[in-house]
């Protein structure tokens, strides 16, 4: 009985061993057809985020003029400046917000929207709030307000400047990137040999595998960062997201620009409030409650320099005001005024979001190179920068030690094979649960197959 369980322990044991082999095997070569295939998109998208996060800096130089204001004194009304853009701008274009000058010796920006502009950009006028001189008209793009030399970086980094479409690749590269990583993580623990310092030294395939997997483990958590923050600006996989935060209760707090009944202003005469002049002397909604919008603000709470103010866009919705400072601490609190009263009707404060909601924002803010200002460039320029050093070092291990020519392919199908029943299907399961939740995996990774096949088949015997 001993001797028959002794048998038993090491054929289990030496099933294991095997399945073991089979798994490492099947891992390696989908770590392979990823960074093969995939490594392309990484590679730009890597580059062009690299060049947004590095880039303020230079952004301020090039546009120093319009973003610096020279006049000395008290700053004019914001409704004068808003005026004074429009003076410059013409009546055409609709007056979409205004940003004031964060601080002294800075420009206002006054934001219009006009036909034959992209999503979320804006024309913005700077003017100088003291001397309400002009001093630029520059498009601008969403909440970062970034103009158009880093507008450029960022569509090249989204979409390739292929519009719509080209979001693809950005999205691939960010789905697979996690998957890359931890792969490239598994193999190098499982090819870790202390004793195999000289061997490497020497062996100069050895040597780029070495830092191949070196950098990607020591990047590893900031890859995976990268790729999870980036998916939630995807197009496919960003609906999925938004659906499960939905469902889970994730999602962050907005108000509501919707106006109820008219308020109760006046005591026992209340139901004339309507017909008397608008808080701030000027028509509810009209440029010319700016300053007494803003001045309300200030007495609700919002306490940032960095401020937006939109108007009402119609009858029964309300003025808007929001914090867009990124940086830490984070102030990006959003009010909803009454135009009628200015009294507060809706508010969304940082400090009241659910904890996922906060680190979604403090993950995106990162993601950009915002929240900690230059350290945080740098962290991300380095992030980066390795990953490119990665890729390259990648492809110059698979050139190394390509097959000869006639030679037979290592195929996924093949490693697949040789998984066992349960490691078929499990990795069946697991690839439908991502083709769901990631659609640009599900779509490459049956092209993986379908590519694999072919060299499988065209290598089989006759």
């Amino acid at each position: 009985m001993t001797a028959h369980a002794d048998v038993q322990t090491r054929a289990n044991s030496g099933r294991a061993f095997a399945l073991s082999l089979e798994f490492k095997a099947f891992i390696t070569r989908l770590h392979f057809y990823a960074g093969l295939l995939v490594g392309p998109f990484i590679l730009i998208a890597a580059l062009t985020g690299t060049l947004y996060v590095l880039t303020p800096q230079i952004e301020h130089l090039i546009y120093r003029e319009q973003l610096t204001a020279t006049a000395v004194g008290e700053p004019a009304s914001l409704a004068a400046q808003v005026e004074a853009a429009r003076r410059h701008i013409g009546d055409g274009p609709r007056f979409f917000a205004i940003r004031p000058a964060p601080r002294p010796g800075e420009t206002t920006r006054v934001m219009f929207a006009q036909a034959g502009l992209g999503d979320s950009e804006s024309r913005a006028i700077f003017v100088d709030p003291v001397s309400l001189a002009v001093k630029g008209d520059l498009i601008a793009y969403g909440t970062s307000g970034i103009l158009p030399f880093r507008i450029q970086l960022d569509y090249l980094h989204r979409n390739l400047l292929l519009g719509e479409f080209g979001r693809n690749y950005s999205e691939l590269a960010a789905s697979w990137l996690w998957a890359v990583v931890l792969g490239g993580s598994l193999m190098w623990f499982w090819r870790r040999n202390p004793k195999a310092a000289e061997r490497v030294r020497i062996n100069p395939a050895l040597r780029d595998r070495r830092w191949h997997g070196l950098i990607g483990l020591t990047l590893s958590l900031g890859l995976v960062f990268l790729s999870v923050t980036g998916l939630t600006w995807s197009k496919h996989a960003g609906d999925r997201i938004d659906a499960l935060r939905a469902n889970l209760g994730w999602v962050t707090p907005s108000v509501s620009l919707k106006l109820g009944a008219a308020p109760a202003v006046g005591g026992e005469h209340a139901h004339h409030g309507d017909h008397g002049p608008a808080v701030g002397g000027a028509a509810p909604g009209s440029v010319g409650q700016l300053d007494a919008v803003f001045a309300a603000a200030k007495a609700a709470g919002i306490d940032s320099g960095h401020v937006e103010i939109r108007p009402p866009r119609g009858e029964g919705q309300a003025w808007l005001v929001r914090e867009y400072d990124r940086s830490w601490p984070t102030q990006v609190d959003t009010l909803a005024l009454d135009p009628r009263d200015l009294a507060v009707v809706s508010r969304a404060d940082f400090e009241t979001f659910p904890l996922v909601a906060k680190l979604i924002r403090w993950g995106i803010d990162a993601h950009m190179g915002v929240l900690f200002g230059w350290p945080n460039q740098l962290l991300m320029a380095l992030l980066g920068f390795g990953l490119m050093v990665a890729t390259v070092l990648g492809y110059r291990i698979w050139w190394r030690q390509r097959p000869a020519p006639g030679g037979l392919p290592r195929t996924l199908l093949l490693a697949w094979l040789r998984l066992g029943w349960p490691g078929r299907a499990a990795t069946i399961g697991m690839a439908a649960a991502l083709g769901w939740a990631l659609p640009l995996v599900g779509f490459s990774l049956t092209l993986f197959c379908l590519v694999d096949l072919a060299r499988w088949r065209l290598s089989r015997p006759a």
